[in-house]
């Protein structure tokens, strides 16, 4: 199973409330740091998920994004 950024949060607290509202969903999500920044509050991160939930995944922020 490989995994899919399908969001890519401006910093960590937008990260998390997008991953929860993932979660919520049932998918399976974890976060890293962009471009190889180290565990900073600041700084772009990646919300990822397996590959077979990209998809739909995708689909649910789009949907919540465009709310």
């Amino acid at each position: 199973m490989g995994w899919v950024v399908v969001y890519i949060a401006p910093n960590r607290p937008v990260a998390r409330m997008m991953r929860d509202l993932l979660r919520r969903e049932g998918f399976l999500v974890t976060m890293r740091p962009a471009g190889g920044s180290k565990g900073e509050e600041t700084g772009n991160i990646e919300l990822l998920v397996p590959s077979s939930e990209a998809r739909d995944a995708s689909e649910l922020l789009t949907r919540s994004l465009a709310q």
